[in-house]
């Protein structure tokens, strides 16, 4: 029979707490982007929203997701059709 490994629980809380903060700080810094910027915006400037917005702009043909023509300093949030 083989041994169990050793299990160091206070070892294991701290690395989760440590990977919380991570993603804690990963999830405030996205919270803060998308106040400035459209959240359906890809890094490609591409529109991911799976609705209309009259900042799409279709040139690339059927089945390619459309531009972003908005400024990132726009309130995105009117421009979305109900």
């Amino acid at each position: 029979m083989s041994e169990q490994p050793q299990f160091d629980k206070a070892r294991f809380k701290a690395s989760m707490a440590r990977l919380n903060d991570i993603y804690l700080g990963i999830a405030k810094k996205a919270n803060e982007a998308s106040r400035g910027r459209c959240p359906y915006k890809n890094a490609k400037d591409r529109c991911t929203a799976k609705f209309g917005c009259r900042n799409q702009l279709f040139i690339d043909g059927v089945g390619q997701p459309g531009l972003c023509t908005g400024s990132d300093k726009l309130n995105y949030r009117e421009a979305w059709e109900v």
